[in-house]
C-alpha cells in the first residue's frame, strides 16, 4: 500500500485573548470567594482559571489534516475518494456558509475565530452528509493537500 505524500496538519487553537479571559474568570471566582476569607479566594482563583483554562483548551484543540488519503477534520476521518473538488472560502463566504446558505445534515468543524474555511462536497452516495466544512487559517493549502491526495489516490 502506497502512502499520499499530501500533507496538511493544522490546530485550530483559540485565540490569546480568550486566555486572558482564562485570567479573568478566576478573578472573579476569587472576588466572590472574598467575604469568606484568605484561603477561599485564592483556591477560587486557581480553580476558576484552571477550569476555564481547560475548556479553552479543549475548544482550541481541534486539528485538520489531510494524510494517509484521508481528511481528518475534528473526531472526523473522511477518505478523499469520498469527497468533491474543494472550494476555498473567502472570509464574507464563509459566513454566509456558517450561517444563511448552512445545511443542516453539512459535516462542519467551524471555529467563529478563524474567518476562513474550505467546502468540499461528499460525493459518496450511500452518504447523506452534502459537504463537509472546516475552518481553516490556511485554506489554500488545505485545498492543495486534498487535491493531491485525491490524485493520489486515483492514481494508486
Amino acid at each position: 500500500m502506497q502512502l499520499s505524500s499530501a500533507h496538511h496538519d493544522e490546530r485550530l487553537s483559540a485565540p490569546r485573548s480568550w486566555w486572558g479571559i482564562c485570567a479573568l474568570v478566576g478573578i472573579a471566582c476569587a472576588l466572590t470567594l472574598f467575604p469568606l476569607g484568605a484561603l477561599p479566594p485564592l483556591l477560587g482563583l486557581v480553580a476558576g482559571s484552571a477550569l476555564s483554562a481547560m475548556a479553552v483548551s479543549s475548544y482550541g484543540s481541534a486539528r485538520v489534516r489531510v494524510v494517509n488519503g484521508s481528511l481528518a477534520a475534528g473526531d472526523a476521518r473522511i477518505p478523499v475518494a469520498a469527497l468533491g473538488e474543494p472550494e476555498v472560502l473567502d472570509a464574507e463566504e464563509a459566513r454566509a456558509w456558517r450561517t444563511h446558505k448552512a445545511d443542516a445534515r453539512a459535516f462542519m468543524v467551524m471555529r467563529g475565530y478563524v474567518p476562513t474555511a474550505v467546502r468540499v462536497e461528499v460525493t459518496d452516495p450511500a452518504d447523506p452528509t452534502p459537504y463537509v466544512y472546516v475552518s481553516t487559517r490556511e485554506p489554500l493549502a488545505l485545498a492543495a493537500a486534498i487535491r493531491a491526495a485525491k490524485g493520489a489516490a486515483a492514481g494508486a
